[in-house]
């Protein structure tokens, strides 16, 4: 890459400066070509055909040495042919700490999985910040923890698809409005620049955020869940008592996992994804989604 881009960091803005002769080229929609099925990251794909899928996954507060903040957590039981995940109440913002289930892989990783988020009784979970989605987080970041995330659910309002990066204990979320029901979400990184995407049931795929980062090679890629910030009251303001134990309160939330499949994106050097006008959002969605997708 010639050219140097401006972006502030952490804020998800990508510049749409004209490309020149010494700075990235065009990416065209004919030479954008989806990622690549297969190989070492393909292998970690899972359908969640059998109980057998969960020993893959590892769960955050096993390996790091944390509350567990799970009520449920299964595969092909509660829901048939899906990972089911019920959080308790916690929260994943600036330094406190909810639940997540992961692989570590290494390099340019494109993660996609269709997901369901509903409230313990209604359509949409009624206590605020209760989503569930996917996150790609550096390892032992307790101290100063660092992770790109894209989920659906209930944000400051119901129907909502959250992107969120999160550098140094200090997150940048966004919204958007989302129809109910089934969601696909995709999270990809190529280079140092992390992609969040969504698609709506029998809609198109959307570019939510675009995020530069120096997040490290290998990182754990996975699934979260969290719920009810309100019950945090006081500590809202101290992630250190928040993450000693379990908070009491209302958790609001289940999420169903249909799949969680991992690809290789790949995009030429000439490419600037951080510059809408040398890749924009069409050719990021073809060069980021699964063909067929």
């Amino acid at each position: 890459m010639l050219a140097v881009v401006s972006v502030l960091s952490g804020c998800g803005t990508a510049t749409s400066v004209q490309p020149t002769p010494t700075g990235p080229g065009i990416l065209t929609l004919q030479n954008a070509t989806p990622p690549a099925p297969g190989g070492e990251v393909g292998e970690a794909s899972t359908e969640f055909d059998d109980a057998a899928d969960l020993k893959v996954w590892k769960k955050l507060s096993t390996t790091e040495k944390d509350v567990d903040r799970t009520v449920k957590y299964d595969v092909n039981k509660t829901a048939k042919g899906a990972m089911y995940l019920e959080p308790n109440t916690s929260a994943w913002f600036d330094g406190f700490r909810g639940p997540f289930v992961y692989q570590e892989l290494a390099g340019d990783v494109l993660m996609h999985a269709r997901v369901k988020v509903t409230g313990k009784s209604t359509v949409r979970p009624k206590r605020l910040f209760s989503l569930g989605g996917l996150m790609a987080r550096q390892p032992g970041s307790y101290a100063k923890p660092n992770w790109v995330s894209v989920t659906t659910g209930t944000g400051e309002k119901a129907g909502q698809v959250e992107a969120k990066y999160t550098k140094d204990g200090s997150s940048k979320p966004t919204e958007t409005p989302v129809k109910d029901g089934w969601v696909d979400l995709a999270l990809g990184r190529v280079g140092r620049v992390f992609v969040a995407l969504y698609k709506e049931n029998g809609g198109k795929w959307k570019v939510a955020q675009r995020y530069p980062s120096t997040l490290p090679d290998v990182l754990q890629w996975g699934v979260t869940a969290y719920t009810d910030w309100d019950s945090y009251s006081l500590l809202k303001k101290d992630a250190t008592k928040g993450n000693a134990k379990q908070v009491k309160g209302v958790p609001d939330l289940k999420l169903t996992v249909d799949f969680v499949r991992f690809l290789r994106p790949e995009l030429p050097e000439y490419a600037d994804p951080l510059n809408n006008a040398s890749v924009s959002d069409e050719v990021l969605i073809k060069s980021m989604t699964p063909a067929g997708a």
